[in-house]
This record gives C-alpha cells, sequence and structure tokens, in this order.
C-alpha cells in the first residue's frame, strides 16, 4: 500500500514540505510505503473546462501534471499540502486540484473514489482555515474518504524551519498521518 504526499510550494524544502515528511515519516511507521512529491518547478496549467479529457481521454495540456495525477490515482491514498498564500492555497496547487478533478471523473468513473487522503496547511499567521477548507472541498468532491484528527492538519511556520516548532502543529499532523494509515489498512484488507 502506498500514500502520496504532494507538496503545493512553489519553493522545495520549505515548512509545507517539512511537515509533510513528518507525516509521511509516521505513515511508513504503520508499515505503508510513501513517496513525497513537491510541485515546485513543475509546470502545471489549470483546468480551462475545455473537456477534451472527457471526449479523448487525454488532456489538452503536454505538461508536468499528468505523471503526478497517474501516482495519486494508482495510490491507495493522498495528502495534499499546501502554504497559504494571499488567504488562499497556492497557484500551483489550486492549478493542480482544478485538473486532478476534471481529470478524475473523465476516464473511467471517479479514479479517486474511495481511496484516503487528506490536507495539511502550513501558515504565518492568516487564511489558514479557508485554505485547509479549500483542500477540503477537492477531496469531498472527488469521493476520497477523509479520516479526521483531533482538529485541523494545520502547522504554523514562517521562516524556513520554524514549522517544526509548533508543537501542537506537528502533533496534529502526526495523528493525522496515523489515521490515515490506519483507514488505508482497513480499506484495503
Amino acid at each position: 500500500m502506498k500514500i502520496v504526499g504532494i507538496v503545493g510550494s512553489p519553493r522545495n524544502g520549505g515548512n509545507t514540505e517539512d511537515i509533510t515528511r513528518i507525516a509521511l515519516d509516521e505513515i511508513e511507521k504503520e508499515g505503508l510505503e510513501t513517496e513525497l512529491i513537491t510541485l515546485a518547478g513543475k509546470k502545471i496549467a489549470p483546468c480551462d473546462d475545455y473537456r477534451a479529457c472527457q471526449t479523448t481521454h487525454k488532456c489538452k495540456f503536454n505538461d508536468d501534471f499528468e505523471p503526478i495525477y497517474r501516482k495519486m490515482a494508482e495510490a491507495e491514498g493522498f495528502i495534499l499540502a499546501s502554504p497559504v498564500y494571499f488567504g488562499a492555497a497556492t497557484p500551483q496547487m489550486t492549478g493542480f486540484i482544478s485538473r486532478c478533478t476534471a481529470h478524475s471523473g473523465s476516464y473511467t468513473g471517479m479514479q479517486l473514489e474511495n481511496k484516503v487522503g487528506g490536507p495539511i496547511v502550513v501558515a504565518r499567521r492568516a487564511g489558514k482555515t479557508f485554505t485547509f477548507a479549500q483542500l477540503l472541498f477537492f477531496f469531498m468532491s472527488t469521493g476520497v474518504i477523509v479520516p479526521g484528527s483531533v482538529y485541523w492538519n494545520l502547522a504554523f511556520g514562517w521562516e524556513k524551519g520554524e514549522v517544526s516548532k509548533d508543537k501542537e502543529g506537528v502533533e496534529e499532523i502526526k495523528t493525522f498521518a496515523k489515521r490515515l494509515a490506519w483507514l488505508a489498512k482497513k480499506i484495503n484488507t
């Protein structure tokens, strides 16, 4: 069983990547395979609702989206992680989820349905709950089963490495990751 963590930050090695690695480490402790994918440096156009994918079963854009989507669709679960940019998920993440939404229903039914997953959000201060809801709406609309934690999957950090100092945030993410692994095992055994 495999869980993929997709980091929507435009920067490599930042707080969002750090907290996602913490989640994936917890999932590995539960016996599952993991993979971290960053959208930093990748070219992913947002969906323009051209609907080519619904008739030709291939997206009209030739960019970095398809290989990432395939890994996500083949895994038993996935995490989408984004820092807050101007009160919302990053443009990289919003472009990615717009394409996923169109893609997931266009080939052989709902490809992401009944997988497990959930969002992780990193914020300096504001916009965290909107960004969390924004990502959560994606999971709900694609039929992904989202486990709860004991609070929202949020952590705080501004400068590189600060997120690891948010003890409560780190514990929330670890709890979420353990429950995600538990749920993946229950569904897939």
